[in-house]
């Protein structure tokens, strides 16, 4: 977990027995993937591909 100098919050955890890792938002917006690197982008891509808990389209 890595605190930015605005106080905002990226958490990625590795799934046990897998090869998936599952990343949160600052936002609140989820995502899996296999890729560290396409996790990473998708994270720090905001407001890119994500959506906020609760928010439907």
């Amino acid at each position: 977990m890595s605190t930015g100098p605005t106080g905002e919050i990226y958490r990625v955890d590795w799934l046990p027995g897998t090869d998936v890792l599952h990343g949160t938002c600052h936002c609140g917006a989820e995502h899996t993937s296999q890729d560290p690197v396409e996790m990473w982008e998708w994270m720090l891509g905001h407001p890119e591909g994500h959506r906020p808990r609760g928010i439907d389209s």
